[in-house]
């Protein structure tokens, strides 16, 4: 996301689009203005979040596993079970969980019904670093959406809903 920004910046002259618009009648201005205006916001926003989640010693992908490891039960929940909740490889979440698991923040525990299964648990250095985070977590994200009323809140949300239905026509051969 980082060297999306740069990108966003540099693309979005208005004068050039409107340009382009004459050579390329399909190019409709107001379409590309707002995926610049979507995709500079979600880069600033990643950027926000990552210098948020290092304050931990955290990425994204760490917390969201600690998320998923606090909502768990007692069972927790094994690799491709993680994988699946967050849409990742499992390559991706062994490495991630060697990680937290490294910083003793997660164990991994034979599964109690197949011991050749293995079920993932926080720890609790785990629980103790997600309740720390969590409410200053849950201020700077209420900060975040501070400037959106309740009623623009909800429709920025049906607003994504709408644009994540067009993503197919970036996927088409």
């Amino acid at each position: 996301m980082a060297i999306l920004r740069p990108f966003v910046d540099r693309v979005v002259d208005l004068p050039a689009l409107q340009n382009l618009a004459q050579l390329y009648p399909e190019l409709d201005v107001a379409s590309v203005e707002a995926c610049l205006a979507f995709l500079r916001a979600t880069a600033d926003v990643q950027a926000a979040l990552e210098t948020h989640f290092a304050r931990y010693g955290l990425s994204m992908g760490k917390f969201t596993l600690l998320m998923q490891l606090s909502q768990a039960n007692e069972q927790g929940l094994t690799p491709s079970e993680c994988a699946e909740r967050s849409g990742v490889t499992r390559a991706t979440i062994t490495g991630l969980l060697d990680g937290l698991e490294k910083d003793e923040l997660v164990e991994r525990k034979p599964f109690p019904n197949d011991r050749r299964m293995l079920s993932v648990h926080l720890t609790e250095k785990g629980r103790s670093l997600m309740a720390k985070m969590l409410p200053d977590h849950f201020c700077r994200t209420t900060s975040l959406m501070a400037h959106l009323a309740t009623d623009e809140k909800k429709t920025l949300i049906e607003l994504l809903q709408k644009l994540q239905a067009g993503i197919p026509a970036m996927l088409l051969p």
